[in-house]
């Protein structure tokens, strides 16, 4: 047990250092694993004796990465990629293979020929998805169609092993045979679906209620080894029945949390399996036929582009898709080193041939990551050259049925649900997140609830911060709603955070986190105390709210600024802390009926109104010629801190200015008596 504890750190250190020196280059975390590999390997410093211990932990990482990605795929996503999951996968292994033996039938034999299709129309699962997921395009044509056409391969990963050595003649495909293979794959789908319908969200339910977060990662690691430990002990993918059980768990309202438990242990053992790649190849090999094995990455990567393009053309799609895509699972896949060794045991394979398919397959993963940065714009200019159109039209429809612009509200207690029913009123679209398992349960259905734990970027991202207009946090742990406030103005620096504290001392914090609008419970009840004693002296209404609006703008526009006093790039990216607010025109207003000329409210008022909106007809930038009339809702520029007092003075601009002299004095109830007589004669 210490000689392999001692091995994994000696791979994680160096895996550390030589990420290190990438990063100064700006290379991708992949591409210095499988650096890590190699310099790990035998063929250089050989400082990892027992390699087959290694890379059977590696293959953990592969399995949780399929794992992850079948949790992403909602029911109508899965339901959309039948199509490209068996006629576009099957299309781009069969072309493949079909070159293959044509190449073969001039330097080799038929069997050699299916074989090495089956080795190279295998793509890379573990890296490709891997950098999808960083770069968020998972959900795009792109990222859909490569996740078919790999699932595709994964599945026939099985096949292709039962076909090893009926090409090498060392066995005998029966009929027996092949009605065992399909009852195991028939077994496996009804074991499955019995579980998902009539066990899994009683199980799940009862797991989250215990609020243990150890025993959810333990139910999620059982049921993603466990289904993939079925699979493998049938003669299938270990990783597809990882994959398999991702599926069946994502229709769980608790799938989230299971995801964000799951993650760093994914992370770590898919770190592992980039390493153990690398330590496959021979640097000496390499060296001593470094330009066939250019010339042959060269030809690898436009031939199964070429190849694979038709498996995307044939599905209706548009040709830069078809470029992206193809140029996407340019590489050789995991499973091939699987399939490679089995094909060298049978005699399919020479030492020398091996050996430069192992070249050949890392180098190819190792230029993943450009060929997937480079894509988009070569796509583009290809597409611009043969006269097709250089965007994808069906991007846009991809992502119509998808969040954007929307309320992510977290936390369903009373603050909660008076936001959900605001929205609900105003016809906006919001998502809920809520840590409560029964509040889940009761308003699953009724409500676009989910559970999960906001703090976490991944919970976040999966409820679309990126594309969220608003984050409502309606909760008061302090540390939690601290970490949501910087996860999320890390994931979406545009979105509006509004956040609810329980204390005055949390405001400066918040603030400096990157909220936009704080909520003290503290503050808040001071400032109601405040208005109830003055109402007890019968003081007027208007007065009391307008003293009140004074005071939360003047003290948050303090603790605003003291929040950012310190950070001179923080203060620098929210100057001028402006923005917009949309207030309603009264008919008593001094500025209805007139012009922006004649009001002169900028001036007056230091308000720009950058639109107006009136009957549902948006005027954009009006002109000095504008006339308002009452009930238009005007879109205001103006300092953050002044949105109190904005509304009272557009619409009462004499009053409100005498109010606001009124309190400004340091004898609040002299003050405030002199400025109702005010008040009243200005009125």
């Amino acid at each position: 047990m210490t000689e392999i504890l001692s091995q994994l750190l000696i791979i994680f250190l160096l895996g550390v250092l030589v990420n290190i020196v990438c990063s100064r280059f700006k290379l991708p975390v992949i591409v210095g694993f499988l650096l890590t590999g190699v310099l790990a390997g035998p063929s250089m410093l050989g400082l990892i004796k027992d390699a087959e211990l290694i890379n059977s932990v590696a293959e953990l990482g592969v399995a949780m990465l399929m794992f992850t990605i079948g949790m992403e795929l909602s029911g109508e996503v899965l339901n959309k990629l039948k199509r490209p999951v068996f006629l576009g996968g099957s299309l781009q292994i069969g072309l493949i293979v079909a070159a293959s033996v044509l190449a073969m039938f001039f330097y080799g034999t038929f069997q050699q020929g299916i074989f090495w299709g089956c080795l190279i129309a295998l793509s890379s699962s573990a890296i490709v998805l891997q950098i999808f997921q960083q770069k968020g395009i998972t959900a795009t044509p792109v990222g859909r169609l490569s996740l078919a056409i790999l699932v595709f391969q994964d599945i026939l990963v099985a096949p292709m092993m039962i076909l090893v050595p009926l090409l090498a003649g060392t066995i005998q495909l029966s009929l027996t045979s092949v009605g065992l293979a399909i009852a195991k794959v028939c077994c496996v789908g009804v074991v499955m679906y019995i579980f998902a319908k009539y066990l899994l969200d009683k199980l799940m339910t009862a797991v989250v209620k215990t609020r243990a977060s150890e025993i959810l990662l333990l139910t999620t690691l059982c049921l993603c080894l466990g289904f993939a430990t079925i699979t493998e002990a049938l003669g299938m993918s270990f990783s597809l029945g990882a994959f398999l059980a991702g599926l069946m768990l994502a229709r769980s309202r608790f799938s989230m949390s299971a995801v964000a438990d799951i993650m760093p242990y994914r992370d770590v053992f898919l770190s592992l399996f980039f390493i153990t790649v690398g330590m496959m190849l021979d640097v000496k090999y390499v060296l001593s036929h470094i330009v066939p094995i250019l010339c042959m990455v060269g030809a690898f990567v436009v031939g199964k582009s070429l190849l694979t393009m038709p498996a995307v053309l044939i599905q209706g799609y548009p040709l830069r898709t078809a470029i992206r895509t193809s140029i996407c699972l340019a590489q050789v896949g995991e499973f091939s080193f699987v399939l490679a060794n089995s094909g060298l045991n049978a005699g399919l394979l020479s030492q020398d041939s091996h050996q430069f398919f192992l070249a050949l397959s890392v180098v190819t993963m190792m230029l993943t990551p450009l060929l997937i940065s480079v894509a988009p714009g070569f796509s583009k200019r290809v597409c611009a050259l043969v006269g097709q159109p250089t965007q994808s039209p069906e991007i846009e429809s991809t992502h119509a049925d998808e969040l954007q612009d929307h309320i992510i509200i977290v936390g369903f207690g009373f603050t909660g649900k008076q936001l959900a029913k605001a929205a609900k009123n105003q016809h906006l679209k919001y998502n809920i997140l809520e840590m409560n398992p029964e509040t889940v349960s009761n308003f699953d259905g009724r409500e676009p609830i989910a559970y999960g734990d906001a703090s976490q970027p991944i919970i976040l991202q999966d409820m679309g911060i990126q594309r969220a207009r608003v984050l409502a946090i309606a909760i008061s742990d302090t540390y939690a709603v601290r970490a949501i406030v910087s996860n999320a103005r890390k994931a979406n620096p545009d979105v509006t955070i509004i956040a609810r504290t329980r204390f005055v001392t949390e405001i400066e914090h918040l603030y400096a986190l990157g909220a936009n609008r704080v909520i003290a419970e503290e503050f808040e009840a001071g400032i109601e105390t405040f208005c109830q004693v003055l109402t007890a002296y019968l003081l007027p209404s208007q007065n009391i709210n307008t003293m009140a609006q004074k005071l939360r703008q003047e003290y948050y526009s303090t603790i605003r600024r003291r929040a950012h006093s310190s950070d001179i790039g923080a203060f620098v990216t929210r100057l001028p802390d402006l923005g917009v607010c949309a207030i309603a025109l009264e008919a008593a207003s001094p500025y209805a009926g007139k012009t922006l000329l004649e009001g002169n409210i900028r001036k007056k008022l230091g308000l720009t109104i950058v639109a107006v909106s009136r009957q549902g007809k948006l005027t954009t930038s009006p002109d000095s010629s504008f006339r308002l009339q009452a009930g238009d809702i005007l879109y205001v520029f103006t300092k953050t801190d002044e949105v109190y007092t904005a509304r009272e003075r557009l619409n009462n601009s004499d009053a409100a200015r005498l109010m606001t002299e009124a309190i400004s004095g340091d004898d609040m109830g002299d003050e405030a008596d002199k400025a109702d007589h005010k008040a009243k004669a200005a009125v």
